[in-house]
This record gives structure tokens, sequence and C-alpha cells, in this order.
């Protein structure tokens, strides 16, 4: 994998932990030559990654809609800077620039993310892993609802497997590498999303 998306928030949340997670993930992937393509913001857990992964030398692409240029205070110092006109331009953009996806912990907008990628993966839209980094357990009641859907018959096991997650980075990173798609081929054309 060459540029992975990282879909994280634009707060820190209450837990140093998350800030923490954001930073060790922007340098592992970093180190290991692996761009990051990101929601373009200097603030919140989206800073912090991009932060670390610009102070380790790594390729940072910011993906960023017009309407939240200022509000999210955009950062300036990365390698580059997409300005698009829509949160649906954003993730469309995210998707074609990255092979695959990790979400950190996150609000609606990371949860959005993460639903719409994994729904295009489900789909056969993309056949690009899609994981979660669960850092302090914060995913646990999402996986429990994946769980749920299995169980009521609303997601096949072979879909929902295709949900990586891991709370160690590296172990993370490994699984996605290794990951094969469970369909033999996509079921809608990737260019109508």
């Amino acid at each position: 994998m060459k540029r992975i998306a990282v879909f994280c928030g634009s707060k820190m949340g209450n837990s140093p932990q998350y800030k923490e997670a954001a930073a060790a993930l922007g340098s592992l992937l970093a180190k290991e030559g692996i761009d990051i393509v990101y929601g373009g913001a200097s603030v919140g857990t989206m800073g912090a990654l991009a932060d670390s992964a610009l102070q380790e030398g790594g390729k940072v692409i910011g993906v960023i809609p017009r309407m939240l240029e200022q509000r999210e205070l955009a950062h300036q110092e990365l390698s580059e800077l997409h300005v698009v006109e829509s949160m649906h331009e954003r993730k469309a953009k995210m998707e074609k620039l990255a092979d695959g996806f990790i979400a950190l912990p996150g609000g609606p907008g990371t949860l959005e993310e993460l639903a719409e990628i994994f729904t295009w993966a489900q789909l056969g839209a993309h056949r690009k892993p899609v994981a979660l980094l669960n850092v302090n357990h914060y995913y646990d009641h999402f996986l429990s609802l994946f769980a749920h859907m299995h169980h009521e018959g609303f997601l096949e096991e072979s879909q929902r497997s295709m949900l990586l997650y891991n709370d160690d980075p590296e172990a993370l990173l490994e699984s996605m590498r290794s990951y094969q798609p469970t369909h033999a081929a996509p079921l809608i054309d990737s260019s109508q999303t």
C-alpha cells in the first residue's frame, strides 16, 4: 500500500490517548513510507496525525471542503491540499487517492466517513481494506452493533469480516497489507461512486 486515508476528528477527545494514537499512527505510516490522505485540518486528531507524519518526513495529502477550510483551519504545511466543494466530493476524492482506510476515534463525521467507505466495499465499489484503530476500546460498541446487524440478518458474515480492527497500529497495518477482498468481482462500477 502506498497511500492510506485516515478518518479522524477535528477535536482531540477527552483522553490524551486519542491524540497520542493519532500521532503514533502518523509517525508509523511515515516511517513505513506510506503517504497519508486525510481531512486537511490542522486541529484535533487530524492535526496530530498530520504533524507527526510531517515531522518524520512523510507525505501528507489533505482534502477539505471549501466551507470548512477556515472553520477547521486548513493545515498550511501539507505536501498537498485539495480544496473541494462538498463533503461528498471530499470522501470521493479520498477514496480515489487511497489504497486503504483507517478510522481513528472521532465524532459523527468520522463515523459517517467510515460507514460510507465500508458500504462502498460491501457493494464492491472498491476492493480496499477498511480498518478501525480501536484506541481505548472506543469502537467496542460499534463492533457490537455490527455483530447485532449480522445476528438480525442485515449483514452477511463475509461482509462483516471485511471490517478490520485492532488496538495496535502495527498489527492493524499488517492485517491491511494481507487483506483479501471477499467478493470475486465488484458489484458496481467504481467510476459511478
